[in-house]
């Protein structure tokens, strides 16, 4: 293993700062650019992957989050992304249990406190990839490197295309990724601990960085990628190998080269158990995976599904382009690339070629260079940079599977890395060639760390909250649908409907088969009774994507309130064909079907919606009130106050048998729902139907004490003190529920008919 120290590392504009000290330094860097989303929400894919993700409840088993993916659904599911990363999602588990719920301040905290870490250990990545692994005699490695390492780990530091990774709570899952990427390398490199000869080393540490490199796995897909960097670092690090006078004797002077020359002792060793543990975790992955990669639709990655291989290409290399440009000028970043945001390049006159052709011409220089330059200190940095920058980005690549993104930044983390060290060493040789204006240089670096640092300040500032966010995204991707798809739901989400109304046109405009903000678009006119173009934009999204559980549903909706009841009830019906296990189908079903007087299929229909949603209060409350509802005779007398219900008032007397079994599904629905005042207002409305007065007081009281200001439960508990002879606490209750509403014409009535009841008692009394 042959070392030279790099003769530009004291080129460096930057102070020479111990071990200690630089890592502290590059931590506080990084803290101070991302401080700022520490108390940001939860935010885009958060929704899914933390605030509905049922594995993060500590009521729910923990092996679950063995079973299921990142998102919370089972991996044997058709809908399942595929992504296995139980580690991840165990340390959202934590945050969970340690904040007692869904407090987004510890999520943010962690995050950026990995990222701190990371950016603190990149010193030593860097200064073993630039500097070799040269111990003193007390088998301590030398520090060859220590501006070019501290360099190199500010840029990574500070880079804006880190703040989706950040601040963006489901980026932890690169973040623990790279952080388990790094341990698994320095494991790797401490297998040459022991001495300066290839043929020396740990089995002991290889093993380790293999399990290292599981966990990483576990975090996210992209840590098995270390074994490539490992491997590139045992040929060309610990074997000295050089490539471009290998391969000049094999091609030119047709030379052979022996066993001992370049393989050394023990290399084909490491590279087989690089081999073996790479091959295993990758078999284990595909078993868990289900034996088949998920389905992404043209729609995430449109290149993928061109049908000309050629033009194929030409957009996968175009999207490399677009990735490199983020890494070297990370001013346009925005949260999805999808849905028009970067049109396809459908023929070889688009300009846009031209980024392609400068994107290799410039991958060719740097790779000439790494092969071919005399200097094996530049010649080692550059190929590492490279390495670096290209293996972490292969299974983003779309090169062995097709992904499910067009450009996402967060994978650029990783290789950001390989990038930042290629950059620390062109500072350096430009200070080391142009030394008379090194002042000048040094205050360009400053200028670009100093930039880098406000975008990300800027940047991260802009994910606190949705709106920011995707209102930050439309000037970037003015084409991308889902852009205005998201900008429309979080305007309707404030209450905003008009301009949310906008927004989902022109996401419909800009992708016309977008079902998803068709959808929205028509649940929204549907609340605005625009009844018919509500019905048209959900017919179609149902056309188009035929198993659109939640479309159907609210076509169903829709179709109800235009009493088109055979349709609506065929609507129901489909969606529930398409997702078994959809409760509130179900509930909307048996409304429907009270509508229609099919009082036993609606109780069906509400039974199983709470058998599959136990807490669905609507469907418990429908129940009661319908049992109480059909549970009645005419009203014999007509000086007996009457039990108003939600809507209406009762004119009837009741028969103890539906009553009977109302009280018995109101009291199971309380043991689940313990605190659902309007199941206790139901539940005491008939308990009052069957005089039993003491205990349907009780749950007025109880309903009462969690909403004091419901009018209807006031008129309610004084119609029962009516009934009851308590006049004086009906008349408080009866005023009460006037002064909360005072256009109530049941309780109007009810208390006139108390008032002359109590007028006729002081007149028998005189």
């Amino acid at each position: 293993m042959v070392h030279s120290e790099p003769y530009w590392d004291h080129h460096v504009p930057l102070p020479k700062l111990g071990s200690v000290h630089s890592r502290l330094f590059v931590a506080l860097v990084a803290l101070v650019c991302f401080i700022n989303s520490y108390d940001g929400d939860f935010v885009f894919d958060d929704s899914e992957a933390i605030i509905n993700n049922k594995d993060l409840n500590p009521a729910t088993p923990l092996n679950n989050i063995w079973k299921n993916d990142f998102w919370g659904s089972n991996l044997s599911s058709n809908s399942s992304h595929k992504s296995y990363r139980p580690l991840t999602v165990l340390t959202f588990r934590l945050n969970y249990l340690l904040a007692g719920g869904l407090h987004p301040v510890g999520f943010h905290m962690l995050n950026i406190g990995l990222h701190c870490i990371i950016s603190a250990l990149m010193i030593d990545v860097f200064a073993i990839l630039i500097g070799g692994l040269a111990c003193d005699e007390k088998a301590t490695r030398l520090a060859h490197v220590p501006k070019a390492s501290l360099l190199a780990a500010l840029f990574f530091a500070v880079h804006p295309v880190h703040t989706e990774s950040v601040a963006g709570i489901v980026g932890r899952a690169d973040l623990l990724c790279a952080l388990f990427f790094q341990l698994s390398f320095l494991s790797y490199c401490r297998a040459f601990q022991g001495g300066d000869k290839s043929d020396s080393f740990s089995v002991s540490w290889i093993v380790i960085s293999l399990l290292l490199c599981a966990v990483a796995m576990l975090c996210k897909e992209q840590g098995i990628t270390v074994l490539g960097v490992n491997a590139a670092f045992d040929i060309l690090m610990i074997c000295n190998l050089n490539i471009y006078e290998l391969t000049h004797r094999l091609l030119v002077r047709r030379k052979a080269v022996g066993d001992g020359e370049w393989i050394r002792k023990g290399l084909l060793v490491r590279l087989a158990l690089l081999l073996f543990g790479g091959s295993l975790l990758l078999y284990a992955r595909w078993r868990i995976m289900g034996t088949g990669p998920p389905a992404f639709t043209e729609v995430d990655n449109p290149a993928s599904f061109a049908e000309n291989v050629f033009l194929r290409i030409v957009n996968y290399n175009y999207y490399y382009s677009l990735n490199a440009w983020l890494l070297l000028c990370p001013w346009w970043l925005c949260f999805d690339w999808s849905m028009g945001c970067v049109p396809l390049i459908k023929s070889a006159s688009d300009w846009r070629i031209v980024w392609l052709l400068l994107l290799w011409a410039c991958l060719i220089g740097l790779i000439r260079q790494a092969l071919c330059s005399p200097d094996s200190s530049k010649r080692r940095t550059l190929t590492f940079g490279l390495v670096l920058l290209v293996i972490p980005f292969i299974p983003a690549s779309n090169l062995f599977f097709r992904v499910g993104f067009v450009i996402a930044e967060r994978v650029l983390y990783l290789s950001t890395a390989g990038f930042c060290l290629i950059l620390a060493y062109a500072v350096a040789y430009c200070c080391c060639c142009w030394r008379r204006h090194k002042k000048l240089l040094q205050a360009a670096m400053l200028a670009l760390l100093g930039m880098n640092v406000v975008r990300c300040a800027l940047r991260s500032q802009q994910w606190r909250t949705e709106q920011s966010l995707f209102t930050s995204a439309l000037s970037v991707c003015p084409l991308n649908a889902k852009v205005h798809y998201n900008v429309g739901k979080n305007l309707a989400d404030r209450g905003n409907q008009s301009a949310a109304i906008r927004y989902y046109r022109e996401a419909v405009r800009l992708h016309p088969k977008y079902v998803h903000a068709m959808n929205n678009l028509g649940n929204i006119l549907k609340e605005r009774n625009e009844l018919q173009e509500a019905e048209e934009l959900l017919s179609t999204a149902v056309y188009i994507q035929p198993d659109f559980a939640a479309a159907w549903m609210n076509l169903g909706i829709v179709q109800n309130s235009l009493k088109k009841f055979e349709e609506a009830e065929q609507s129901y019906w489909n969606a529930i064909k398409f997702r078994k296990k959809y409760p509130d189908c179900y509930y909307n079903l048996g409304r429907l079907y009270a509508d229609l007087n099919r009082h036993v299929d609606a109780l069906n229909a509400w039974r199983n919606a709470t058998m599959l949603k136990p807490d669905h209060s609507l469907a418990w409350n429908n129940m009661v009130i319908l049992l109480d509802n059909t549970a009645s005779l005419p009203l014999p007398c007509g000086e007996c106050p009457r039990f108003p219900d939600r809507n209406s008032l009762s004119r009837h007397f009741s028969q103890p048998g539906n009553l009977a079994q109302a009280e018995l599904i109101g009291k199971e629905a309380l043991k689940i729902l313990p605190k659902d005042h309007t199941i206790m207002f139901s539940l005491a409305n008939v308990l009052g139907k069957q005089q039993k007065y003491k205990e349907s007081e009780g749950f007025f009281l109880n309903a009462l004490k969690i909403n004091p200001n419901a009018a209807s439960c006031h008129g309610n508990l004084a119609v029962l003190y009516h009934r009851w002879g308590k006049l004086d606490f009906a008349k408080k209750h009866y005023e009460l529920s006037l002064k909360l509403d005072p256009s109530a014409p049941g309780t109007n009535e009810n208390y006139n008919m108390l008032k002359r009841k109590l007028e006729q008692r002081q007149k028998t009394a005189g």
